[in-house]
C-alpha cells in the first residue's frame, strides 16, 4: 500500500454535474482514487462515461460544471477550497494537462515558442528571451527537429504528431508533479503514437512525475498502465492493478470491453462478442447498476435493478468493483465467454431487436422541445429487457487460461461499442448482429486497486492497433 508521502492525488467521493433545461447531467457520480508518484494510473471507458470531465474538474477548467461534493486533495490540499489564484498557481506548473486535440488547444495567431514559452513566464517569472530559450529546449526533449526553427512556427505549420509533441513540451515547462493526458495519440498514425508514448515514459522518469492516462485504447493501456479504472455512465466500476483488470476481470463492463475487441492472433473465425446498445443518459440513469439493461449476467427483477452497486474489494488488497456478484465472475475470462456465446443465435438475434426497438421507443418518448433526448421513456422500456435476456442466458463459466493479454488486445482509439444499425439486425447477417445475451452465472463486485507495478510477464505483452508489442510502443 502506498504511503502519505507517496500519493500525490487523492480523489474522494467526487460527485460533480451540468444543469441543463433537461435535468442535472450527472457526469461525475461519487469517483474515487489515488494518484501515486512515479506510476502511470489509466481511466477507461466508452464516450460519454465521465473520463475527461472528471480530469478538468480536478484541474478546475470547467465554469459551468456543479460540484455536489467530495474531496480533490493534492498532495493534503483539498483544491476546491481553494480560490481561482490559488488554483491558478497549481494548474500548469504543479499540475499540467495534454489536451486531446492539439489543433484546437495550440492558439493559431501565436507561435508555438511563444505558446510554451509562456507557461514559464507566467509560473516563474521568466523574461521573454529567457522563456523562449526554454520553448526551445523543451521541443528538442519531446524530439521535434530543428527545434529552435520549429518554435518560430505556426500550429498549422506543424504535422499532427508535432503539434501532440508540442503540446507534451508545453505540459512538462515547468516540470509538473502530475501530468494528465486526455487521449494523447487520437488522430495519430500507429507509427507516431508509439513515439508519443514513448516521449511521455520518458519525460515521467526524468522530472520524476506521475501520469493520469485517459484513453480508448486497451493496448496502451496493457503496456503503459500500472493501474486501471474503468469508468461507466459517471461511475467507477472496476479498479485494480493492469494484471488485475486483464487477467482477473471482475465486472461485466470490463469483461464485455475486452470480449469485443479484436486479438492479433485472431484467424478471422472467432465471432467477437460486442455489448449491446450505447451508454445511458446522465440526466436519467437506469434505476440499479446503469449498465444491468446491457449486462450479459443481470438478475432482474432482483439487486441489478433496484440498488446501485457500491464499489467494494473483491480480491487482494486494492481489486475493486461495483457489482453485487463480482465474486461469480471469477472463473469467467474472455475465452471461456467468447466460446459459449453463440453471436447467431436465436436469442442473440432477438435481444438484439428488442434493445432496438427499446431504444427507438426511448428516444421518441424522450424528445424535447430543445431536441435533447431526456430518455423520460427510457427506464418504463428498459426494464423488461434484463428479465428476457435472463431467459436466454447461457453458461459460461468454464476455466481457461488467462492469455487474453499475452495475446494481445487490439482496438483504436475512437472504437467503442457502437449501436446496432438497421442493417445489424438482419438475421442473414449474423456476424453483424451480435448482442447481448448468452454468457454464464452471476457478476461480482470489486475493491480499490494498489499501485502494483506491471510484471514482466503481464500485459506488456499486450499489443496495440500498430501491432507492435505493447511494451515496445512506448
Amino acid at each position: 500500500m502506498a504511503t502519505d508521502d507517496e500519493v500525490l492525488l487523492s480523489v474522494r467521493d467526487l460527485h460533480a454535474g451540468f444543469d441543463t433545461d433537461d435535468g442535472m447531467v450527472r457526469a461525475v457520480d461519487g469517483v474515487s482514487f489515488d494518484v501515486i508518484r512515479g506510476e502511470v494510473f489509466s481511466i477507461v471507458g466508452e464516450s460519454g462515461s465521465g473520463k475527461s470531465v472528471t480530469a478538468m474538474t480536478i484541474l478546475g477548467l470547467l465554469p459551468s460544471i456543479k460540484i455536489e461534493g467530495g474531496e480533490i486533495l493534492w498532495k493534503g490540499r483539498d483544491l476546491l477550497s481553494l480560490d481561482e489564484d490559488e488554483r491558478r498557481r497549481v494548474r500548469g506548473k504543479e499540475i499540467a494537462m495534454i489536451f486531446q486535440d492539439p489543433l484546437t488547444a495550440l492558439n493559431p495567431v501565436h507561435t508555438v515558442g511563444r505558446q510554451i514559452g509562456e507557461m514559464a513566464r507566467i509560473h516563474e517569472g521568466l523574461k521573454k528571451d529567457k522563456a523562449f530559450e526554454r520553448a526551445v529546449e523543451m521541443l528538442d526533449l519531446v524530439g521535434i527537429p530543428e527545434p529552435r526553427k520549429r518554435a518560430k512556427m505556426y500550429p498549422h505549420e506543424f504535422s499532427g504528431g508535432m503539434r501532440q509533441r508540442a503540446m507534451i513540451a508545453m505540459a512538462i515547462t515547468c516540470k509538473p508533479d502530475l501530468l494528465i493526458a486526455d487521449e494523447p495519440t487520437t488522430a495519430l498514425d500507429v507509427t507516431v503514437q508509439a513515439q508519443v508514448l514513448e516521449v511521455l515514459l520518458d519525460i515521467k522518469d526524468e522530472i520524476n512525475s506521475a501520469i493520469v492516462l485517459i484513453t480508448h485504447d486497451l493496448g496502451v493501456v496493457a503496456g503503459l498502465a500500472h493501474r486501471v479504472m474503468v469508468m461507466y455512465a459517471g461511475r467507477q466500476v472496476e479498479l485494480g492493478t493492469t494484471d488485475e483488470i486483464f487477467y482477473e476481470t471482475r465486472h461485466p463492463y470490463t469483461l464485455g470491453l475486452l470480449a469485443s475487441l479484436p486479438r492479433l492472433d485472431d484467424m478471422g473465425d472467432a465471432p467477437l462478442v460486442p455489448i449491446i446498445g450505447s451508454p445511458p443518459s446522465l440526466i436519467r440513469k437506469p434505476t440499479g447498476c446503469a449498465f444491468h439493461p446491457r449486462c450479459r449476467f443481470s438478475r432482474t427483477p432482483g439487486l441489478c435493478d433496484a440498488e446501485v452497486p457500491q464499489l467494494r474489494l473483491i480480491s487482494g488488497d486494492a481489486h475493486m468493483a461495483a457489482c453485487h456478484y463480482a465474486e461469480d465472475l471469477q472463473e469467467v475470462t474472455v475465452e471461456t465467454l467468447r466460446e459459449q456465446v453463440d453471436v447467431t443465435s436465436a436469442a442473440e438475434v432477438s435481444d438484439v431487436l428488442m434493445l432496438a426497438e427499446v431504444l427507438g421507443e426511448a428516444d421518441s418518448d424522450a424528445e424535447t422541445e430543445t431536441g435533447a433526448a431526456t430518455a423520460d421513456g427510457a427506464a418504463d422500456v428498459l426494464a423488461p429487457l434484463g428479465r428476457v435476456r435472463g431467459a436466454t442466458r447461457a453458461d459460461a463459466t468454464s476455466t481457461s487460461a488467462r492469455s487474453e493479454a499475452e495475446a494481445g488486445i487490439a482496438t483504436t482509439d475512437d472504437e467503442e461499442a457502437p449501436a446496432p444499425g438497421p442493417e445489424a439486425l438482419e438475421p442473414e447477417a449474423p456476424a453483424a448482429t451480435t448482442a447481448a445475451g448468452a454468457a454464464a452465472g452471476p457478476t461480482t463486485t470489486g475493491a480499490p486497486a494498489g499501485a502494483t507495478a506491471i510484471p514482466a510477464d503481464g500485459p506488456d505483452g499486450a499489443h496495440g492497433t500498430d501491432g507492435t508489442d505493447g511494451k515496445d510502443a512506448r
